[in-house]
Formats: structure tokens, sequence, C-alpha cells
């Protein structure tokens, strides 16, 4: 047996960063392909990037906490008692305006977290921790026990020799206390770390995981290049704080939770305004 299984998540809405990685795993003769979390915002595309998630079809699809606020967004049930969150409720809305139907849907119906067997090793897949896809327990520096919770099963079930998460947009491995094994892929529209040397690498992230008779053959952590250019210019004025997704495909930080740059976008368009309209919309 020998399978090549594509793992991938937290796109946040960058369609050129999806396709390239999407025909970097082609290339590489990717027998499947493991989603977890983290499809739209705050990123210009919404149907493109369902469209080629049909194509791909993963086999594994797990709800990240974006997903969540994807769906309580366009539900109108944000509050906007804070700026980040007047952020997340917009752009929700423009994904609901944009979205095929059954899109909003479909993720909500998503698990956070899918158990799966490969060969003689069974894989424990969840965005964050398996039953809280947000947090920081499992920042990339944090202590080994907090990544234990990721091999946590009820009774009965078989322990987990392979835990995979995402969230943290750093590709990782790393060892539980037991010593065994933890990866994440990294993120595909938003790569970030602290250090400059290593940020600076803004390529489209993602991991490759060869599985044979014997376990894994292979841990292909991937970085492909894309027209980051290209994808700045899809950030139209259609889209809410299209101005910071502009900035973020400049510098690969992101502003989500700068709350003084996100009210002072709030003030220049009026995204509270237009979120509040949108609820009262779907309340009548």
């Amino acid at each position: 047996m020998k399978k090549k299984i594509a793992v991938f998540s937290d796109v946040h809405g960058n369609l050129s960063a999806m396709r390239a990685m999407y025909q970097d795993s082609l290339d590489q003769g990717v027998d499947e392909y493991w989603f977890i979390g983290d499809l739209l915002m705050p990123g210009p595309s919404v149907n493109g990037i369902w469209y080629l998630l049909q194509k791909m079809a993963p086999t594994i699809k797990v709800r990240g906490n974006w997903d969540d606020l994807v769906v309580v967004g366009a539900q109108g049930k944000m509050d906007t008692a804070k700026p980040s969150h007047t952020y997340f409720g917009r752009l929700a809305q423009y994904v609901a305006d944009h979205a095929e139907p059954g899109l909003i849907d479909e993720l909500a119906s998503w698990p956070l977290r899918v158990t799966r067997q490969v060969g003689g090793l069974n894989f424990g897949i969840s965005h964050n921790l398996p039953n809280l896809n947000m947090g920081h327990a499992l920042f990339p520096t944090n202590d080994s026990a907090n990544f234990d919770q990721l091999f946590q099963v009820k009774n009965g079930q078989a322990p987990i020799d392979v835990a995979i998460y995402a969230h943290v947009h750093h590709d990782l491995l790393r060892y539980s206390t037991d010593e065994r094994l933890v990866l994440n892929p990294g993120a595909v529209g938003e790569p970030f770390n602290h250090w400059p040397g290593l940020h600076k690498d803004l390529r489209a992230h993602y991991l490759i995981l060869e599985i044979d008779d014997l376990g894994l053959a292979s841990t292909d952590f991937r970085h492909v290049a894309y027209d980051r250019g290209q994808e700045k210019q899809a950030a139209t004025s259609e889209l809410p704080y299209w101005k910071l997704y502009q900035k973020m495909m400049a510098t690969g930080n992101a502003y989500t939770h700068d709350d003084d740059l996100l009210a002072a976008q709030d003030h220049q368009y009026g995204y509270s305004k237009q979120y509040q309209s949108f609820k009262e919309r779907l309340n009548h």
C-alpha cells in the first residue's frame, strides 16, 4: 500500500493561493485531500474557492473557527459590540450575498474532529482542539502537555498515533509527551511567523503525507509560490475591508484584532450600519 494525501487548511478566501497549491498537488501525484478548516474570509473569493474545493473532493473536511464565523455572521447573529465583531459580521454578509445555495449550510455541517485509519496508523484530525476550534492552546511554542489533548479519545476508541491540526498558521512537526506525532500543514492563504526571516516566506503552505505499509514514508511540507499582486488586485471595493486585505497581501500581517484600524475602516465605510441593515432584513 502507498498513498499520498494532501493536507491543507486556512485558505481564508485566497483563491490565487489555493489554485497554486492545487496545481502543485497534481504535479506531486496526490491521491487524496484532507481539508482542516477556515475556507473563506477575509479574502474576496467565495464561489471560486467553493468550486475548486468540490473539484478536489476532500475525503475529510473539518470545521474551523472562521467557518463558524461565516455561519453565525451570515445568519445575522454576530453582534457589533467590538470592531472585530463588526469585521466578522460584515465579511460574513459578503459571503452570504455571493454564496451558492447550500454553501453556508454545508460549512455548518462539518464536524470539529475526524479520526481516520490509513494503513497501520490512526489519525486524529481537527482544526484546533478536538472539541474547540478556537483559542491559543496549541500555539507552536507551547508546552508539549498542551498537545496531549489532541490524542484524547472516548473509552473503547482506538488510540491515535498521529494528530493533525491547523489554526495557528505555522507548519509544524513535534511530539506529545509520550512521543506521538503532531503535524500542522501551515496556512494556504495566510502563513505567518513572528520571526521576520521566516515570515517573509508568504507562499501557499500545505503538507503532503506519503503513507505506506510501514507508516509515514514522508512528510513533505510544501511552500508554493503564487502571484500575491494578482490576489491583491482581486480585492476591490466590493469586498468589505478591502484595503486591509490588500495591505495583508503586501505585508503578510493580519489585522483581525487591530481594533483601532478596524474602527477607522468602519467609520470611513459604515460597515457596522451595513451589517445592522442586513440583520434587520433577515428578521423581516
